[in-house]
């Protein structure tokens, strides 16, 4: 993602998470530079729901924006809460909470739309609350399995002085046959 893209982006994050329309002047050039330049430097979105702190790469993240109506979409996998429409795209709103197994629940006016891409497609992700980009040691992040054994759809975990951070993988967050069956709705929809 291009360096203007990655700061527009950090600048949405932040001015959806202080309510501010213009927080230019809060941030300064540097807040996405590799501030480490003997090491890697890992920036997450950070991001809350149900009162746990999620993340995603920075590289992965389009854009972030307040809660929209989802449109349902038939016959898509049950991890699927249906459809927007951004700026004519057709993007699956997928939930998280349910990939977890908890029970499905609301998402009301006060929620955010994580959108992101994979390697096979842009998605959103209903959150309830954005808390901004951060950066970490790359060396922080440690792999899922090595503390929690088949967790699955993360790939690492950091740990904060208040709790720990799930990093996603979004590129395993459906199963092939939940892909398969997504493909399939939008196909169907499109038509």
């Amino acid at each position: 993602m291009p360096r203007q893209s990655r700061r527009t982006l950090h600048l949405t994050v932040i001015a959806l998470h202080r309510g501010a329309e213009d927080c230019d002047a809060q941030l300064h050039e540097s807040a996405l530079v590799n501030k480490n330049r003997n090491g890697s430097v890992l920036s997450l979105v950070v991001f809350g729901l149900t009162g746990q702190r999620y993340a995603l790469p920075l590289h992965a993240v389009e854009r972030v924006f307040p809660m929209a109506e989802v449109a349902p979409l038939p016959k898509a996998p049950a991890i699927a809460l249906g459809v927007i429409n951004l700026h004519g795209t057709i993007i699956p709103v997928l939930d998280i909470h349910r990939r977890f197994g908890f029970p499905p629940r609301d998402y009301g006016p006060a929620a955010h739309l994580l959108v992101a891409r994979t390697s096979r497609r842009t998605l959103a992700l209903p959150v309830d609350e954005v808390f901004g980009v951060r950066e970490f040691a790359a060396e922080a992040a440690v792999p899922a399995d090595a503390v929690l054994p088949r967790i699955g759809h993360v790939a690492g975990i950091v740990a904060l002085a208040d709790g720990l951070l799930f990093i996603h993988d979004l590129e395993t967050f459906l199963s092939l046959e939940e892909e398969h069956r997504l493909s399939e709705a939008l196909e169907t929809r499109g038509r």
